[in-house]
């Protein structure tokens, strides 16, 4: 299931209680549930993974042996078509929790765009401790629900919004969890971390590349963004962007 490239590297755990204390994830993701006090039985069954960028972790078909909490990086989520084509569902950045699968097999693949730390977790040894902590449960579920509601906004985003909307709902996803929504002019002007290529982008979008180029461009001359490299960009304006993406402003 897992691509076995030379570059991989294994990282195993530090051991239990030590190794999950230290995670700066652990906040972000369904670790949360766990108290303090039992961290060191949710470090015991976890082994630490690094994937270069370009390396998938997740294959499509394949079974689903394994969960991967992100606890560092960005991975592209796709499905391929039959004539070999991919369709990007999604990007997985830290706390996201992979792989729970309604099936035995997986229904996506995952690649990073970056390079990528993720805790794998047995399937089977992490449904003993859901039984052990029924609160990771509840916290998986939440976290299930919370993707079917990304799912249900990306059709609405591909079957309803215009190339300056999708852009903009797609930039106002990828801001920081704790980023507030500011006018022009705000010291609180938001940078957005954007790893994966313009073409990844525009699969996700349903769009062109060009397209993206050319909304990009308007978007900054519109003063609602700057676009300091490949990789940032900065929201300069969170309010009328945040209009723009809810259909409010053209």
């Amino acid at each position: 299931m897992v691509a076995q490239a030379p570059q991989t590297v294994i990282v195993r755990a530090l051991g239990g209680l030590e190794a999950c204390a230290r995670c700066g994830a652990r906040g972000q993701s369904v670790c949360s549930a766990i108290d303090d006090a039992d961290l060191g039985k949710l470090g015991s069954i976890a082994v630490t993974r690094d994937f270069a960028r370009g390396q998938s972790f997740v294959e499509e078909g394949e079974p689903a042996t394994d969960f991967f909490n992100i606890t560092q990086g960005t991975a592209k989520l796709y499905k391929m078509l039959p004539d070999g084509r991919q369709q990007i569902t999604g990007f997985a950045r830290t706390g996201h929790f992979l792989g729970l699968a309604a099936s035995n097999t997986y229904g996506f693949s995952a690649e990073a765009v970056e390079p990528v730390r993720a805790c794998r977790f047995s399937r089977q040894r992490f449904r003993g401790l859901m039984e052990e902590f029924p609160a990771l449960e509840r916290r998986l579920l939440d976290s299930a629900c919370h993707e079917l509601v990304i799912a249900q906004e990306h059709v609405l985003l591909l079957g309803r919004k215009t190339a300056r909307e999708r852009l903009a709902s797609f930039l106002m996803t990828q801001r920081p969890p704790a980023a507030p929504c500011s006018g022009p002019g705000s010291d609180a002007a938001n940078l957005i971390h954007l790893p994966m290529p313009r073409r990844d982008i525009a699969d996700y979008l349903g769009l062109t590349i060009e397209t993206i180029s050319r909304t990009l461009g308007a978007l900054k001359a519109d003063r609602l963004i700057a676009v300091p490299n490949q990789t940032e960009v900065v929201i300069l304006d969170a309010i009328r962007l945040q209009e723009l993406a809810g259909g409010e402003r053209e």
